[in-house]
Order: C-alpha cells, then sequence, then structure tokens
C-alpha cells in the first residue's frame, strides 16, 4: 500500500530541536512538495515540557514519555538530539532494531561509536542521516557521500568549530589575549560555560574523524587523531604570524599520504589571502581537494538553531524518498559499501611534515641566534627566515624563525635540546604552517 505521509518522531526538543520544529512546521508545503507527501512531526519527546523554545506546537505533540516515539509503529524516521553518548546510543539501536530510520546531529557518538551504528544501519536495513554533524548548516556530508564521490579525495582541512573561529577571530582583530575574548564569548553564547570541547579541539576532533570515515572508505580511531586547542596562543604569535603574511586559524587537516592519512587538529598559519583565512567569526569553512575536481571552499555558519535544523531537516528529506522508493540503505551511511572499507594506517604524528613557525624567548647575548641555528640544524631543519626585535642586551627578548619544510619528530627533538638551553627563559611556542617552501 502506497503511504500518503511520512511521520516523525524527535526526541531532545533543545535549541537544534526547536530550529528543526519550526522548519518542519513552517515549510511543511515547500517540503511536502519535494517529498510528493506530507512530511510530518507527529511527536516530540524531552524531559522539560514548559520551557518556551519560540516555536507554537499542536496541542498533543510534546511528550516526556519516549515510548510513544519508540513503540509506535507509524512512525518512519526517529530524530536523536539529546546528544552525549549512553542514552543516546541505546536511542539509536532500538529505533533501528524496529526498523525506523534515524537522524543524529551527534558527533561526538559518530566519533566514538560510529563504526557500530553503520553496521546496525546495514543490519537492519535502514538508514542513518547524520548532516548536521559537521559544519552545521554546511553540506558537507552529502559533499563526501555523493557529490564527490567520484573524487579521490587528496586533502581537506578547514575550521569545523565556530567558537575557537569566533574566538581567534576576535584576537587577531583586536589584539586581545584568549582568556579576555573566552569570557567575552561565553557572555554573548558563542561559547559554553565549560567550553573545553572547542576551545581544546575535542569536537573539531570528533568532526574531523567523521570526515576522515567518509572520505578514505576507512573505520577510524578518533583516539588517534592529533589534537591540540587554541588555549596557548597569544597576540604576540598573532601579530609575528602577519608580518610573515599568515593568519592563524584551528583547523581540522587531514591528506592523502601514500597509503597513510594524515589526520590532525591543531592550530595552523594559514596565507592570509586563502580563502578560509578571511573567514571570521562563527562561521566554518572546509577546503576539499579532489583529484577531478580540484579545490572545493564550503562556507556557512557551522551552529545555530536554524542552520543545524537545516541539516537535519535535508536528512529528513532524503530519509522519506528513501522510505517512499523502498530504497534503504542506496547511499552507505559511510558512504563505501561496508564490505567495501578497508583500514588504513593513521600517520602517527612525529611522521608529518610541515612548515614551522618556532618562537623562542631568549636572554639577549651574542651568539644566542648561532647557537638555536646549530642545533635546529644538527637536525636537518632549515631556517627560512628570522625576525628579532628590540634588542635589549642581557634582557629577555624574543626570536622568531619560519623554517623550511621539516619533520616534527627532528622539531621536538630540536625543542628538547633547545629548551634545556641556559638562555631560554621559557619554553618556546610551536605552531605549525600550511605552505610551501619558497
Amino acid at each position: 500500500m502506497k503511504k500518503t505521509s511520512i511521520s516523525v518522531g524527535m526526541v531532545g526538543f533543545g535549541t537544534v530541536g526547536a530550529g528543526v520544529a519550526k522548519i518542519l512546521l513552517n515549510n511543511a508545503h515547500l517540503i511536502r512538495r519535494r517529498v510528493g507527501v506530507l512530511v510530518e512531526l507527529v511527536r516530540i519527546a524531552d524531559l522539560d515540557t514548559t520551557r518556551d523554545r519560540g516555536v507554537q506546537l499542536p496541542p498533543g505533540m510534546l511528550t516526556t514519555d519516549l515510548r510513544q516515539i519508540l513503540d509506535d509503529p507509524s512512525i518512519d524516521i526517529v530524530l536523536e538530539l539529546i546528544g552525549g553518548y549512553d542514552a543516546a546510543k541505546r536511542l539509536i539501536v532500538e529505533a533501528m532494531a524496529k526498523g525506523k530510520q534515524v537522524v543524529t546531529a551527534n558527533k561526538a557518538l559518530l566519533a566514538v561509536h560510529g563504526e557500530e551504528l553503520f553496521d546496525m544501519a546495514v543490519r537492519h536495513r535502514v538508514d542513518l542521516g547524520f548532516e548536521a554533524s559537521v559544519g552545521g548548516g554546511i553540506p558537507v556530508i552529502r559533499a563526501l557521500t555523493q557529490g564527490l564521490a567520484g573524487n579521490a579525495l587528496l586533502s581537506m582541512y578547514g575550521i569545523i568549530n565556530g567558537t575557537s573561529n569566533y574566538i581567534l577571530s576576535r584576537m587577531t582583530r583586536e589584539g586581545q589575549d584568549f582568556r579576555a575574548v573566552l569570557a567575552d564569548a561565553q557572555r554573548a553564547g558563542y561559547a559554553e560555560a565549560d567550553p573545553t570541547f572547542d576551545v581544546a579541539g575535542i569536537d573539531s576532533a570528533h568532526k574531523l574523524t567523521i570526515m576522515v570515515t567518509l572520505a578514505y572508505g576507512a573505520p577510524v580511531n578518533f583516539k588517534e587523531i592529533y589534537t591540540e586547542g587554541i588555549t596557548h596562543l597569544t597576540p604576540v604569535d598573532i601579530a609575528y604570524a602577519r608580518e610573515f603574511g599568515y593568519t592563524i586559524k584551528l583547523l581540522g587537516i587531514a591528506k592523502w599520504q601514500e597509503n597513510d592519512i594524515e589526520a590532525r587538529v591543531h592550530p595552523t598559519m594559514i596565507p592570509s589571502d586563502s580563502p578560509v583565512a578571511q573567514v571570521d567569526g562563527v562561521y566554518n569553512a572546509i577546503q576539499l581537494v579532489g583529484d577531478a575536481v580540484g579545490d572545493i571552499v564550503l562556507f556557512g555558519q557551522g551552529a545555530g538553531s536554524l542552520p543545524t535544523g537545516s541539516a537535519v531537516v535535508s536528512d529528513i528529506i532524503d530519509l522519506a524518498r528513501n522510505v517512499l522508493a523502498g530504497a534503504s540503505g542506496r547511499v552507505p551511511a559511510a558512504s563505501f559499501q561496508q564490505d567495501q572499507r578497508r583500514p588504513l594506517r593513521i600517520r602517527p604524528m612525529e611522521e608529518i611534515s610541515s612548515l614551522y613557525y618556532l618562537r623562542f624567548m631568549v636572554v639577549d647575548r651574542p651568539g644566542v641566534l648561532s647557537k638555536i641555528a646549530g642545533v635546529l640544524g644538527q637536525q636537518g631543519i632549515s631556517i627560512s627566515s628570522v625576525i628579532q626585535k628590540g634588542r635589549q642586551e642581557g634582557q629577555t627578548v624574543p626570536v622568531v624563525i619560519m623554517t623550511h619544510t621539516a619533520r616534527e619528530r627532528d622539531v621536538q627533538s630540536a625543542l628538547h635540546e633547545i629548551n634545556r638551553m641556559p638562555f631560554i627563559s621559557e619554553p618556546t611556542t610551536l605552531i605549525r604552517v600550511e605552505g610551501h617552501d619558497e
């Protein structure tokens, strides 16, 4: 019997859930024209049924009873918007076992337990949509699984955390230090009361794990993603970056390297005239390089009620079409057919090569620069340029060096030796640089 409507049940009615509800209710006619039948939000389960979310719901739609969604055979698609790990995973597993299609925005869950959920989707012949897990309203998941499916992805890098980008944008523009800007971001609602996941790079690493999984058809262990945040960055380093023609951004970076994958999150200097460097505030930008298509940059709002809700609704529409066509599993959740996915080695951080920015705080005395250069040279590290300002005999001054391409292991070995020298007053600041030797 041909279905005349698609029923949706949503679990979690927070910021993203409110955006989803607004879009489904306000654009119901448009969505019906795109799908061919009514796509109806019939039930929302949340612990709080009294708080005003700024959306007018039909009477009886909101409940505290999750079973009204999971046990209702008429509900075709279940939305998991509660976040976290255990409860969210149990919800998705049960919904799939009952033959329901599932949509989630839960990047942390997918980064840690994605393999199990992908397997379950195949086993139960249902779809798992997660467009909203990376990049908010930017359609990066669909680009990786469909739009660029004919390409070998050579590299991916970008700004995939709006909170960190807001903080770095303010630090760059105003010269303020990290803690002052973070406090402002928290007051403005751009940063959580506990911002650790954002500023320590963990949120970006979750998202990069998902992107690498989809781009390269490989199971990825989130713990193998090298992760470094922005808490140690200073206005001094931002100013020096500008002198060299660079801007500092927190980037997720992935590269295909001779049957290995580089996958890392850390502050990075990128040329100030590049598209990604010019992305300010809470916006995200992701640059994808395919062997056939070349460079593509996806840009947009990486968070927020309506942008993220838009991504969730795009999955609802996609899954609704599949339900009507009886075509669940048409696009594998993990992008590659499950039996065609292959383990790939994540290249250890010490094996990667990069350009490096190094700021040494030294006691100004003759011969300091030559001693630093000597240690770098012993490790095969070539100096590209040097900045040394405000010489004050016997006082502590910065010496800033930009290297040619070097290996991480060699740079770390050199710094280990240099930092023990008596004229070094504090640990050396290291920032990796995306670019090419001139």
